[in-house]
């Protein structure tokens, strides 16, 4: 067994699994601001175009049948030179009518999700996603949707969320934020340390609350959604200060405000003193380390290269002017946004990564479990406890070790979080449990991955523009959940005629023909468990 920089690896592996390419989007041209209105041809077909005026200038995006996309709309100025490793600028206005009818660059990344990676700074764009008939005199809520993949991996166009609009009769906008050391690196002296991609992200929430009305939008009615690494920043965002008044609900998927980075399958935060030191560790590899001017050096250092050399995985900074303290003390200390939330996390979180740490050569077996929860939990006497706790008994042990992540890094996590918040503002918790979900990735697993995680994503969204093959319960529980999730993001609850009811008090499962409460008593046994052992 190999060490944690094995876990991380696996880890960022796990979450590039949405395959998909994209082109760039043309330069804009710089312009004069103008009125917000809008302007869509009557009668359009599927294939026609459709214009739009923002504040920046004319954008032309693309009809379809029954929804409009507009894709790598820019919302901050491009990071690049001067403005690598600064807070977001705002977008140049252009003249004439931009191009939104295909997705931007991604942002720089290794390859995985996007084939081949990305090395295009010049990458702060959204896309919106917008039902026939909302227009200003007929404003729809508006869901903002944050990538996951590690803080490391990922891109807004991903998400195709024709069907969230369609059918939950709302705007859908998800974006691109900076990832890796682009979007996260710390230094003494650099304003913004470690928590770049987080103020983009709340660049692009202020953008949502400017433009969106001219997309058929309500900017008084912004939900902000994300997955894993969204989820998560999610949580910042409602723990950071400069994010007040930027949204008006938040749905939390996978992403539980009290991750710890002692347990790293989900993510988490770190104190701005640890960001520093690998910030430093960043810029001594890359030859900047003893340059008089470090950040004008890392600034000339070519960005393939500091996709070289930053580590696998990433986290924001706390203790930083956006976000002050770590979103778990923030929360539990009831200093954060008052709003609404859902949140859930997966039946099966872990079992993707255990299977790749089997089929990487790590067998789970009544002989080698000792060691492998070591590896991962490497604390004195915690292994044993573990072992004790959730024992091997026979030569295949990846569903063991599986729930031991998906527990620690997820479920009692997220639990945690769900009653933290509670005790503030109403909370609508769920657990998705299709234990026949479709893969993800491709191959064969060791064993049956049941729910792990990312695998509720295909319900809500049509992963890389192609939607997966889901059986008929299944189309119906993907139905049940669009349901869910834009009638929370209209009305701050879940519940309607067309889905079975969803009480505030208890964790609604999420599994095909079988939508009803579920029961927590081994959750909680296994969660006093993991309190226990801190």
């Amino acid at each position: 067994m190999t060490t944690h920089r094995v876990l991380t690896t696996l880890c960022c592996a796990l979450t590039a699994v949405l395959a998909t390419a994209w082109s760039a989007a043309p330069s804009a041209e710089p312009g004069r601001p103008a009125a917000v209105t809008a302007r869509t041809p009557a009668g359009s077909a599927p294939g026609a175009t459709t214009t739009l005026r923002t504040h920046d200038g004319l954008v032309r995006g693309a009809h379809h049948d029954g929804y409009r996309t507009f894709e790598g709309i820019p919302y901050a100025a491009p990071p690049v030179g001067g403005l690598r490793w600064v807070p977001p600028h705002r977008a140049a206005p252009w003249s004439g009518v931009r191009d939104a009818t295909r997705p931007a660059s991604a942002c720089p990344q290794p390859a995985g999700e996007v084939p081949g990676g990305s090395t295009d700074e010049d990458c702060l764009h959204l896309n919106v996603t917008t039902p026939d008939g909302a227009g200003p005199a007929r404003p729809r809520p508006v869901i903002v949707w944050l990538h996951g993949g590690g803080f490391t991996t990922g891109a807004g166009s991903s998400y195709d969320a024709h069907r969230m609009a369609t059918r939950g009769g709302v705007v859908v906008v998800t974006v691109n934020y900076r990832l890796g050391a682009l979007g996260f690196l710390a230094h003494r002296g650099l304003p913004g340390s470690g928590t770049f991609g987080l103020a983009d992200q709340q660049a692009a929430l202020r953008w949502v609350r400017a433009e969106i009305g001219a997309f058929g939008g309500d900017p008084h009615d912004v939900t902000l959604a994300g997955e894993s690494a969204g989820g998560y920043s999610v949580c910042a965002q409602l723990a950071s200060p400069a994010a007040a008044g930027l949204f008006d609900r938040a749905i939390i998927e996978s992403g539980p405000c009290t991750g710890r980075p002692d347990r790293p399958f989900a993510p988490s935060s770190v104190p701005l003193s640890t960001a520093r030191a690998t910030g430093a560790d960043l810029a001594a590899t890359a030859g900047c380390g003893s340059a008089r001017e470090v950040m004008a050096c890392l600034r000339r250092v070519d960005v393939t290269r500091l996709l070289a050399v930053q580590d696998t995985d990433q986290q924001p900074a706390y203790g930083t002017p956006l976000l002050p303290g770590e979103p778990a003390a923030a929360i539990a200390a009831g200093h954060f946004h008052r709003v609404p939330v859902l949140i859930g996390n997966n039946h099966d979180e872990g079992n993707g990564w255990a299977a790749g740490i089997v089929q990487a050569g790590n067998p789970v077996t009544p002989g080698t479990w000792p060691d492998v929860a070591a590896t991962f939990f490497p604390a004195p006497g915690r292994a044993k406890a573990i072992v004790r706790a959730y024992p091997v008994h026979r030569t295949d042990g990846g569903p063991v070790f599986g729930a031991v992540i998906g527990d620690a890094d997820f479920a009692c996590p997220t639990a945690r979080t769900g009653d933290l918040l509670a005790a503030h503002v109403p909370v609508w918790r769920y657990e998705f449990a299709d234990e026949h979900a479709p893969p993800l990735t491709p191959g064969t697993p060791p064993f049956p991955l049941g729910a792990p995680h990312a695998s509720e994503l295909p319900y809500l969204f049509d992963l890389g523009g192609r939607p997966r093959e889901l059986t008929a319960p299944q189309q119906r529980l993907a139905d049940t959940m669009i349901d869910y999730w834009t009638r929370f993001a209209r009305t701050a609850d879940p519940n309607g005629p067309s889905a079975p009811p969803w009480s505030a008090q208890t964790v609604q499962s999420l599994a095909p023909d079988h939508i009803a409460p579920t029961g927590t008593a081994r959750l909680r046994h296994h969660c006093a468990f993991w309190n226990a052992l801190g």
